[in-house]
């Protein structure tokens, strides 16, 4: 009986040994970001499919993008072709072409109403349930 006190006596020893705590890890620092460079960049996920009917075509895409994104937008934009999936209420994967729309701007009344007036317009002239926003503050150097 002794031998196994001592081996598990070892075996705990060697368990609690692992338990040590170790040396707090350097934080790393930050990037500092200049006040002129400080940003909020936006990425709105447009679906290409409509509920009834058919897809929306790279022709109503541009024309979306060039009247109502761009006066919106006139520093610039960039869009990128995308696919979508997502868990459906039926319980089935939905899958759709998709475009992304990333945005960078200043973090404003006024960007904020012209985000939120794309999504709304996009939703109501193409039938689409939501258009998903992402938003993150970002450093910006031209």
């Amino acid at each position: 009986m002794k031998m196994k006190t001592g081996v598990t006596a070892l075996v705990f020893a060697g368990l609690l040994a692992g338990c040590v705590a170790q040396p707090a890890k350097q934080a790393v620092p930050a990037q500092s970001c200049k006040a002129d460079n400080q940003m909020e960049q936006t990425t709105l996920y447009f679906g290409l499919s409509r509920p009834a009917g058919k897809d929306i075509t790279a022709q109503e895409w541009q024309q979306f993008v060039d009247t109502d994104v761009t006066p919106r937008f006139r520093d610039g934009l960039t869009v990128f072709d995308a696919r979508g999936q997502w868990l459906g209420n039926d319980g089935k994967v939905a899958k759709e072409a998709s475009k992304a729309l990333m945005l960078i701007h200043g973090k404003d009344a006024g960007s904020e109403s012209n985000i939120e007036t794309l999504r709304t317009r996009y939703k109501t002239r193409f039938g689409q349930e939501s258009v998903m926003r992402v938003d993150q503050p970002v450093c910006v150097q031209f």
